[in-house]
């Protein structure tokens, strides 16, 4: 398998620049020591930790800790592929990073967001979880590890990001500071699932997380299940997804012994085995000082560092927490590019040297080096239409007053004004023609990245496609915090998706952008800024599904996650609706089925769909309306506001 293929998740951590490489990991191995140990847990298994430590033994250093399902036996033989960042590196650190149980070197079993059991008592030798697997290498690291000043820090990006945020909870006392970035929070609302509707496509993904492997191993042990994918992976992803035909086809021809797809198949709805891998609720009393980190642009995991330092912040009062956001896909913010691009939008040069530089340095130096620092604000967010990184004291943020978008007569956006509630919108939604997620042609990937900000007119043109826009703004435009969307809608069939987006309109004359190819022309360009999918089904309860009634019409009410983006004067503000977006989202049948997984192709029905003009979209401050999706399910804990 071509390295072109190999999975983000790899990539992430493997350099573009072999000079660079061999400079940094000669940097390492001059100044630090490296040891591979096998730390037991509390029920006997036992956990493969590469750790660094400073040649220099004059001083005593913190540990930072990176827990990983993604190989820690890479960051052996002093292979240093610039995570950490370089600054933290020469700043002086323990390094350590470890193996999660079940994967690579470590032994145990492995369990996709394994779910966290409250109390952590050591004392308890069988009920194990990422807690207190962190719990107890920190224990065993702070009596074996020579040198350490008895402080750690815990950092991660992704999954990484996911067990980082488990270390917080009941965590160690010497645990002072973590930074879980791009981190999963719930795999029903982010990663594998957007609100409950399957991301069609992360179909690849499901190899690297639906094996165990046999033995103790630094090689991926998947790579045959992963190749039966990507052997010969199609040019258009669209294309080969709409031939595929419905999901049962997925587990006939490619994850028919895949654990964690038949989890998926076995549980379409928010049940009690989802509820129980949510870290949101497990989120309190929280003691290190937290930095959440995550990107405007990050098609994976938006929702988890949004909702993570939000519960955070509701359960934890007294607890130091920041929220750092940039104009950054999955992880963009490990890496620097000189100029900070998403798809075809130019932001800045050296974005991430500045945060890792300046931001994330500090925030660990501070803590678990008492380094005398400007405190970080509440909320350090990058404003993507401004282009500029702005400080604000809460997120969302209350200076920026919110706005109401409403939907008026020859596609009409109004502000703060309200249309005439009775115009009605109607399109026909055909699963077997879906709506394109990108406006280019996307070969199979893992998941899709550019779409984040991609042009909309192509969209826009399409009959089964609603779109409002305003007048050309006469002064700037700031939205910031939540965005509500909440439709009034009836529909032929009984069931549906709507995909609501927020776009920015550029104006005619708007110039080109010097590392676009001449084919992207920036005028009148429709930069996608926010957009969100929500099943319908769930409009009431996401445990409890049920159809809609044809022509009945009924209330939906979904949170598209936050934004900061200044529309600029000269701009206009747009919305579209619509109910598919293929291949990133599956394609719902329209047709009331039980499991969708389990969906036959006669099931897939062209429904016509009304949205009425009583309908909106919210944006700014907290939408007080609806409470974060983890939380509304019965017997699950509210953080107190």
């Amino acid at each position: 398998m071509s390295r072109r293929f190999l999975p983000f998740f790899v990539l992430l951590f493997l350099i573009t620049n072999s000079c660079a490489q061999n400079e940094d990991s000669l940097f390492l191995r001059k100044h630090y020591n490296l040891n591979e140990y096998r730390i037991p847990m509390r029920d006997g298994t036992e956990l493969f930790t590469a750790v660094y430590t400073p040649k220099d033994t004059s001083k005593k250093y913190p540990i930072l800790l990176n827990r990983t399902c993604y190989n820690a036996s890479s960051y052996s033989n002093f292979q240093y592929s610039g995570y950490p960042s370089k600054y933290l590196v020469e700043d002086g650190y323990i390094l350590a990073f470890q193996d999660v149980r079940g994967r690579y070197m470590s032994d145990g079993t492995f369990d996709n967001m394994r779910p966290n059991i409250p109390g952590n008592d050591p004392r308890n030798k069988t009920d194990i979880d990422e807690s207190s697997d962190t719990y107890d290498t920190i224990e065993w690291m702070l009596k074996n590890i020579e040198g350490n000043n008895g402080k750690v820090g815990m950092y991660g990006i992704s999954y990484p990001g996911h067990y980082t945020a488990a270390g917080m909870i009941d965590a160690h006392p010497a645990l002072k500071a973590s930074s879980p970035q791009a981190p999963i929070a719930d795999f029903f609302f982010d990663d594998f699932h957007h609100q409950g509707a399957f991301l069609e496509s992360y179909t690849a993904a499901f190899a690297v997380f639906g094996y165990q492997k046999e033995e103790r191993t630094k090689e991926p042990w998947y790579r045959d299940k992963l190749n039966r994918l990507y052997d010969s992976p199609p040019a258009d992803a669209y294309d080969f997804f709409l031939r595929l035909g419905p999901l049962k086809n997925i587990t006939q021809k490619y994850h028919y012994d895949n654990f964690f797809w038949q989890q998926i198949v076995d549980h379409p709805n928010y049940d009690e085995f989802w509820q129980k891998r949510n870290i949101l609720p497990h989120l309190e009393h929280v003691t290190p000082a937290v930095m959440t980190v995550g990107g405007w642009f990050d098609a994976e995991d938006l929702y988890g560092p949004l909702n993570i330092y939000k519960t955070v912040e509701a359960t934890s009062p007294e607890t130091t927490n920041t929220i750092v956001m940039g104009p950054w896909d999955h992880g963009g913010w490990a890496r620097e590019k000189g100029k900070t691009t998403h798809n075809h939008i130019y932001f800045g040069d050296s974005i991430s040297t500045f945060f890792l530089r300046e931001i994330e340095r500090d925030f660990f130096a501070h803590h678990l080096k008492d380094k005398k620092t400007a405190p970080l604000p509440e909320a350090y967010m990058f404003d993507t239409g401004s282009k500029e990184w702005k400080k604000f004291d809460a997120w969302p943020p209350k200076e920026i007053e919110p706005v109401s978008l409403n939907f008026g007569e020859n596609g009409r956006l109004s502000i703060n004004t309200p249309t005439d509630q009775k115009a009605v919108f109607e399109y026909t939604s055909d699963p077997k023609k879906p709506v394109p997620y990108t406006s280019q042609i996307e070969g199979l990937t893992f998941t899709p990245r550019r779409y984040m900000s991609d042009d909309q007119r192509e969209a826009s043109r399409r009959p089964d496609v609603l779109t409002f826009e305003t007048e050309v703004l006469t002064e700037d435009r700031v939205l910031a915090g939540e965005i509500m969307a909440q439709l009034k809608v009836s529909m032929t069939g009984t069931d549906g998706d709507f995909i609501v987006k927020l776009i920015d309109v550029y104006p005619p004359d708007h110039p080109n952008y010097e590392h676009n190819p001449p084919n992207i022309v920036m005028g009148s360009y429709q930069q996608l800024v926010r957009a969100e999918v929500f099943r319908g089904r769930f409009r009431k309860s996401f445990e409890k599904p049920e159809p809609f009634v044809p022509g009945q019409i009924s209330d939906v009410d979904f949170r598209l996650q936050d934004v900061l983006h200044t529309f600029k004067e000269g701009h206009r503000i747009m919305i579209q609706i619509h109910s598919t977006w293929f291949p990133y989202i599956d394609r719902n049948p329209q047709k009331y089925v039980e499991n969708i997984y389990k969906a036959q192709e006669e099931d897939f029905i062209k429904s016509t769909i009304k949205v009425y003009g009583s309908s909106s979209v919210k944006v700014g401050g907290t939408q007080n309306c609806c409470q974060p999706a983890p939380f509304q399910m019965e017997g699950m804990k509210m953080p107190k506001d």
